[in-house]
């Protein structure tokens, strides 16, 4: 496979229904957690980036095939890990993102195209891109002040990192005073910290000369090199640096028309870093065309044994700045940029046995169990089989010899069964009917065409222990309490002890612990559980939409959890309406559906959780223990902030994804749809029965060229 012709096996999500391919997106998201906590926090990856990509591109096509399921805590929504909590913290005054990926010359002629639909061009309109090398490092953010170095940052969660000042300082292509003039009073430069091939070869021998172990790959190096505690030890590592992007930039007396950039090309920018005194890769080109495009990716990865430096892929940006700021991002990326990864590595093994694993929402996952093999450097032993549907589309069973590639968001991935037209092969696979964790009865859903889900469910709910543990750990995650020194084993222990059933137990741990004792337990102290209960206390205040997150109801991820959080503001709003919208019906129940990205099945599934008697007991316990912080519309001073806004008709003047992101990212809510809480109605040629309707309830109607002025 070349990686250029043909790419992973993503599937297009053709042939599933919207509820079979939730499920998938849902366990294919399931798995990630715990390999980026590895790669970002622990610097010690149990897959390679093969791997990584390669699940990664099954779930970008599955949500590319159903956007309305894409949600905030998807792997393809998230960067990077929580800092380690090693070093003392920076926030980053501007979100260090993360790209997404292309496999194929189809995915990257894609990915032109729809920079070009969301821009609303023309055929005959140009826009180049850049190609550069995607370099396989460690990425940290410089922050200069006059032109000196004030401070440095890696990406931790891309919002917050770990602060390596001290260590980046030894790096020698780090420049302490910018070269040069011209440069912003205020410029964070971001790039890769990375460690060569021969200094690699250099630093293995001297640890095995010592009697240690050796390095795994440059990339571990490189991350473990510049976090060291000893600033020392990072300068005697040969660490590099290659700049390639920017964070804030502040200019105080100069008035410019973009004055928040650097120039009016990312092209020029980076010019403008080798200028200040910064390494910048050679390779980096500017092109017009999908195919200059594509050509340099193929000149790239044919010099890519000869770099002297690890690199996974290339990296396409549109040039022109001002381009850019309208493309803006998504949550985790940016739309204006993606990664071309190279090839997914392979290897033939045995599988030795199937598990079964029960998740928060009861889903059955089994999980092949392999024989150990290495693939790219990584021992890997385990692979989500994800489904029934997909073990009986490969047609795999215990025994057999079968071919994985290293390609996936967390897990390796089975491709194919190699010797599957032998006739000594083991019984077809089959998911229990009882939970192996409770007993209960485990069935597959079917929706109301009478279509059968993909994920068979443990039907017990929380009195399952499994899900009930699941639950528990989801609920102290990063992305939802954040609760610092309590994770999966914590919240199993203290399940197992009895100590922890239900979320409001958490925050009664410290009045418990005269009986509880917690600093006596093996592998505990009065400091760490003093700890423990500071970390809790610590999250006693918590955003609405980080709470919504937190109780793990089906279909409610990050996404969801905020789009409902930014409508109704305060959790009171949020419960009286979900409470009168129970009988899935009426205006309560319209005005949740109108909520722009919010689907039938993710209102049912908030309805449905919070009217639940179970849940309204463990919900009442846990707000007597808790105090939900308000959401706040993004932009206060803006004049649509927290205003209701639907867009109808062809739209001339931006395209609608645009307008969408456009009122969004001034605080504006958008609705699909038209009901008396509609403030403004932004009606193109051709608008039809929402234009109507917005007359009818007296809504203020704006053409496009009433809305700019209105927002500008």
């Amino acid at each position: 496979m070349t990686g250029h012709s043909e790419g992973p096996n993503t599937q297009s999500g053709e042939g599933l229904n919207e509820a079979q391919a939730r499920r998938e997106i849902k366990m294919l998201s399931m798995e990630i957690r715990a390999h980026d906590a590895a790669y970002y926090e622990q610097d010690a990856p149990n897959i390679d980036d093969a791997a990584y990509d390669a699940m990664r591109a099954r779930l970008i096509a599955l949500e590319a095939a159903f956007p309305n399921l894409i949600a905030k805590d998807s792997p393809t929504q998230k960067v990077g890990a929580a800092p380690s909590g090693k070093f003392s913290k920076i926030k980053h005054n501007v979100p260090m993102l993360s790209l997404d990926n292309v496999f194929t010359d189809e995915e990257l002629a894609e990915f032109a195209a729809r920079v070009r639909r969301f821009l609303s061009l023309d055929a005959q309109d140009e826009v180049a891109f850049t190609a550069e090398p995607k370099i396989d490092g460690l990425s940290a953010s410089i922050r200069y002040e006059q032109g000196k170095m004030v401070s440095a940052a890696t990406r931790g969660d891309g919002r917050t990192g770990e602060d390596v000042t001290a260590n980046v300082r030894t790096i020698s292509d780090v420049p302490h005073q910018l070269h040069g003039s011209g440069w912003p009073d205020v410029l964070e430069v971001r790039g890769e910290v990375y460690i060569g091939h021969d200094d690699f070869a250099a630093m293995n021998e001297a640890q095995i000369k010592a009697g240690k172990e050796p390095y795994k790959n440059p990339r571990n190096a490189a991350a473990g090199s510049l976090r060291q505690i000893d600033s020392s030890i990072t300068a005697a590592r040969p660490l590099k640096f290659f700049a390639y992007t920017w964070g804030q930039v502040k200019w105080r007396q100069v008035k410019r028309e973009l004055n928040t950039q650097l120039t009016s090309t990312q092209m020029e920018a980076v010019e403008k870093f080798a200028q200040w005194g910064f390494s910048v890769n050679p390779l980096m080109a500017r092109f017009d065309s999908v195919a200059g495009l594509l050509e340099q990716y193929r000149k790239i990865e044919a010099l890519r044994a000869e770099l002297g430096y690890d690199i996974d892929g290339v990296v396409y940006k549109v040039d022109d700045l001002a381009l850019q700021e309208r493309l803006g991002f998504v949550s985790r990326a940016p739309r204006w940029a993606t990664a071309h990864k190279f090839p997914a590595e392979k290897a033939i093994t045995i599988l030795d046995a199937i598990d079964v694993q029960v998740g928060r929402t009861g889903a059955l996952t089994p999980v092949a169990r392999l024989k150990p093999i290495n693939v790219g450097g990584v021992l890997v032993s385990n692979a989500t089989l994800h489904n029934e549907d997909e073990i009986n589309r490969l047609r795999v069973r215990v025994g057999d010899k079968v071919e994985l590639q290293r390609a996936g968001d967390v897990i390796p991935q089975i491709l194919r069964v190699v010797d599957a037209d032998i006739s000594e092969r083991a019984a077809d696979f089959t998911l229990p009917n009882d939970c192996p964790a409770c007993g209960a009865a485990c069935l597959r859903d079917v929706d109301d065409k009478g279509k059968m889900d993909v994920i068979k469910r443990c039907t017990n709910g929380l009195l399952c222990s499994a899900q009930a543990v699941e639950g528990l750990i989801h609920f102290v995650s990063r992305r939802a309490f954040d609760i610092e020194g309590m994770g999966s084993k914590q919240i199993e222990a203290f399940y197992e002890k009895g100590l922890v059933k239900t979320p409001a137990d958490i925050f009664t741990l410290e009045t418990r612990n005269g009986n509880i004792k917690l600093e006596t337990w093996d592998g505990w102290g009065e400091t760490s559980a003093q700890n423990l209960f500071a970390a809790i206390k610590e999250r006693r205040n918590i955003d609405i939409s980080r709470l919504l997150y937190a109780l793990g109801m089906r279909h409610i991820g990050q996404g969801n959890s905020q789009l409902v959080a930014n409508h109704y503001l305060s959790w009171e709003a949020m419960d009286k309406a979900v409470r009168e919208a129970k009988p899935h019906m009426g205006e309560t129940w319209a005005d949740l559906l109108s909520i722009d990205g919010m689907g039938e099945a993710a209102a049912g599934s908030l309805v449905d959780f919070i009217n639940a008697e179970q849940n309204q007991d463990m919900l009442a316990a846990l707000r007597d223990q808790i105090s939900v912080i308000d959401a706040v519309p993004a932009a206060n001073d803006s004049p649509v902030a927290g205003k209701i806004v639907v867009f109808t008709g062809k739209l001339e003047l931006f395209s609608r994804d645009e307008a969408k992101a456009r009122a969004q990212s001034l605080g504006a809510k958008v609705s699909g749809s038209v009901s008396g809480k509609t403030d403004y109605l932004v009606a193109g040629p051709g608008a039809g029965s929402k234009l109507k309707k917005a007359q009818e309830l007296s809504v203020t109607t704006l053409t496009e060229a009433q809305w700019l002025e209105l927002i500008e």
